[in-house]
């Protein structure tokens, strides 16, 4: 008997934007009703490679082949007439369009919609069943959380009979609850002869779901293996091409005195909402404090209220001492004075002028210090010196301080940021999403001066959507869910099941694994909020 045709073949793929060669003599074979991982570091070309599959992109050479057959992809539409679906890591739904609706935009039987609704509704249901893909078809997409918008972009492929489904980072936005049941989903999906490819950054997932895992570095394919006969620390040097630390080594926390208190913080936006609701939290000396949870629940306004770029109610003490948290004295020059160093969420809108060089951006926010001026003017070649210093420290690669902050990679920028914040010596350094759209490398790299700055007795308060970061680098987790602290735990003390579930905005256990006691209660919780509102 012979082996079976691969679902997917790639040969010989090139791929050159300008002088940039985004992937060179890519070839690769992926097996019909297998779960294949491919891994790389941020610009070794996994995002292209995808794009040139799903006719995106038009390969400069190279063949493609479907289930054994040579096939021209010269736009999406052509992918998906040979079978390939593909989620993306941003949804491509219609917020205010119902499921079933968006489930057939593009796919409509004729001019009436009526049949094309009854049609799919019939299937919807079908595929529901068949996949655990469980969704309200009447639901408006605005309506659903993340995790079922998700499963809206599964069935939109599914319904167009998609065999072989590309799915780009597609836990970053889920909790770890969501994350299970998607993959319990693709195990199902495996197991009726669907092929699957995931794009991903987490080696733990990689490990978790996948049959077999390819592996990129600048633009090449450096290995294929069996994801049972690799582990994290192998797929992590493949990746960087050294050897590389993946969980941060670190000694016990020796907490001092409680540097920032915060009583009762509120936030209204500007449309009325209320994001931030009676915030209470301490930071000592010496310690990591983690803020757990899923984007878009308070963590980033918690941020910009203690770096001064946000207006709030409620007391915030550093140091024994009140600070402004409205008024002209609420800025982040005046956060800096009172000890607060600031690494920003979004690097590239609040923590980077990115046309600027290098030198310039070490020193916004500094740049009064009397050792950058001479006289009325800024001290430009103490401050390009100054400069070189932290970037030879920190690791900046190219160490050209007259370069384009914009011209350095995604890690190289942070760095950047970072060496500005942290050789300030701040007694309170607020973190946001440190490693976000970080290389591997750079990643061990950050997360070692995080540790090393609460071994010197500085106090940290992280955030981060990767839960693994959190308990990796934390003394002390706290969970944020709709504006509101769900728990604080010891690091040590609790698992990602029970951050999850506060993550979910659920306190108490099911006392069940299964997601459809999550959602009971989760059901439960937002009947109760509504009954309130009402």
């Amino acid at each position: 008997m012979t082996d079976p045709a691969p679902a997917i073949e790639l040969k010989g793929i090139s791929k050159a934007f300008g002088p940039v060669q985004a992937n060179k003599d890519i070839s690769i074979r992926v097996m019909p009703g297998t779960i294949h991982g491919i891994i790389g570091e941020n610009g070794a070309g996994k995002s292209t490679l995808m794009s040139i599959l799903y006719g995106f992109y038009k390969a400069d050479a190279g063949e493609v082949y479907i289930a054994g057959k040579r096939t021209e992809i010269p736009d999406s539409q052509a992918a998906i007439s040979a079978g390939i679906g593909m989620v993306f890591q941003h949804f491509k739904l219609v917020q205010n369009f119902t499921v079933l609706e968006n489930v057939i935009l593009g796919a409509e039987d004729g001019g009436l919609l009526r049949p094309s609704l009854a049609k799919a509704r019939g299937a919807l249901k079908k595929l529901a069943e068949e996949y655990e893909l469980s969704v309200d078809p009447d639901a408006l997409v605005e309506d659903l959380s993340v995790g079922h918008q998700q499963r809206v972009e599964i069935l939109k492929a599914l319904y167009r009979h998609a065999d072989i489904l590309i799915l780009d980072e597609p836990t970053g936005v889920l909790t770890p609850a969501e994350a299970d049941h998607l993959f319990r989903i693709l195990s199902g999906l495996r197991a009726q002869g669907k092929t699957i490819i995931l794009i991903t950054h987490k080696l733990r997932e990689i490990m978790e779901i996948t049959d077999t895992v390819s592996v990129m570095r600048r633009g090449e394919m450096t290995a294929t293996v069996k994801t049972s006969e690799t582990s994290p620390e192998q797929l992590a040097e493949l990746m960087v091409g050294r050897k590389v630390l993946l969980r941060v080594d670190k000694k016990p926390a020796r907490p001092g005195a409680k540097v920032l208190e915060v009583e009762n913080l509120r936030l209204v936006d500007e449309n009325g909402v209320e994001r931030l609701k009676g915030i209470s939290l301490d930071l000592r000396a010496g310690e990591v404090l983690g803020i757990a949870g899923v984007a878009g629940n308070g963590q980033s306004e918690l941020l910009e209220v203690l770096g001064g770029y946000a207006n709030a109610t409620g007391t915030v003490r550093v140091n024994g001492r009140a600070i402004a948290l409205s008024g002209k004295d609420c800025t982040g020059q005046s956060r800096r004075a009172d000890g607060i160093g600031h690494v920003p969420e979004d690097r590239h809108h609040e923590g980077l002028i990115l046309p600027y060089t290098a030198w310039e951006n070490a020193v916004f926010g500094y740049h009064r210090d009397p050792a950058f001026q001479s006289g009325p003017l800024m001290n430009n070649a103490a401050i390009r010196e100054d400069a070189k210093g932290k970037m030879a420290r920190f690791d900046v690669r190219p160490p050209d301080p007259n370069l384009a902050a914009r011209n350095f990679s995604g890690g190289n920028q942070q760095k950047i940021v970072l060496a500005r914040e942290i050789e300030r010596n701040p007694d309170i350094l607020l973190i946001g999403q440190p490693t976000r759209g970080v290389d591997i490398g750079a990643i061990e790299f950050i997360h070692q001066q995080i540790i090393r700055l609460r071994d010197e007795g500085k106090a940290i308060l992280l955030v981060s959507v990767e839960l693994d970061e959190i308990f990796s680098l934390s003394d002390r987790i706290a969970v944020m869910f709709d504006g509101q602290l769900m728990g604080l735990r010891n690091a040590a003390d609790t698992d990602q099941r029970e951050l999850g579930l506060m993550m979910a905005g659920i306190t108490e256990d099911p006392g069940d694994d299964s997601i459809a006691a999550v959602e009971a209660q989760l059901a439960a919780k937002n009947a109760r909020e509504a009954a309130h509102h009402g």
